[in-house]
């Protein structure tokens, strides 16, 4: 590589950035407008927002441990009460849910048991299947045949309806 190097091919940048020179005194219409909608529109916001914030770290709220207090069933509410009725059904909906959930464990365990042990599923799972066959009967005893729009009413005249056929056929056994 040579020691003399052609300045002209290969300038050197400049060492600081040249200022743009103004060429009119008027100002410019953006600036004015980005500085009122900081001061007008931004800064309040940001101001409100810290505060909201700061109140907001002291008290701390986690919505995954979030507990809803129980509420009355739907046989315990009185007549014409509709609030206690909407209160009832969301709880329905949370129970169902939760219900939902414990199923899907129980099989994901026995998948899981079946997976692991292989041939010998059937002897060392059998604890497992008994479990999710408990789980599974519970569970449809309870919301089998509602369908897809089932509600606390229907659920609740089901459950009704079972008991007295449990009820008939005690009674007669005991003829």
């Amino acid at each position: 590589m040579p020691e003399d190097h052609d300045w002209e091919a290969y300038k050197v940048p400049p060492t600081r950035t040249p200022v743009s020179e103004r060429t009119t005194s008027v100002p410019n219409p953006v600036d004015f407008f980005q500085s009122a909608f900081s001061y007008v529109f931004d800064a309040p916001v940001t101001f409100v927002r810290g505060l909201v914030e700061r109140f907001q770290n002291k008290n701390k709220f986690y919505y995954y441990h979030q507990k809803f207090r129980r509420v009355p069933d739907l046989s315990e509410c009185l007549e014409g009460d509709y609030l206690c009725y909407y209160e009832a059904e969301a709880q329905w909906r949370r129970d169902r849910m939760v219900d939902q959930e414990i199923v899907e464990i129980v099989r994901e365990r026995m998948s899981a048991c079946k997976q692991r042990e292989g041939p010998n599923q059937f002897q060392n799972c059998a604890k497992e299947i008994e479990l999710l066959a408990q789980v599974t009967k519970a569970y449809e005893d309870r919301y089998g045949d509602l369908g897809y729009h089932g509600n606390a009413r229907t659920c609740l005249m089901k459950q009704k309806h079972r008991m007295m056929e449990e009820r008939k056929a005690a009674q007669e056994k005991q003829q």
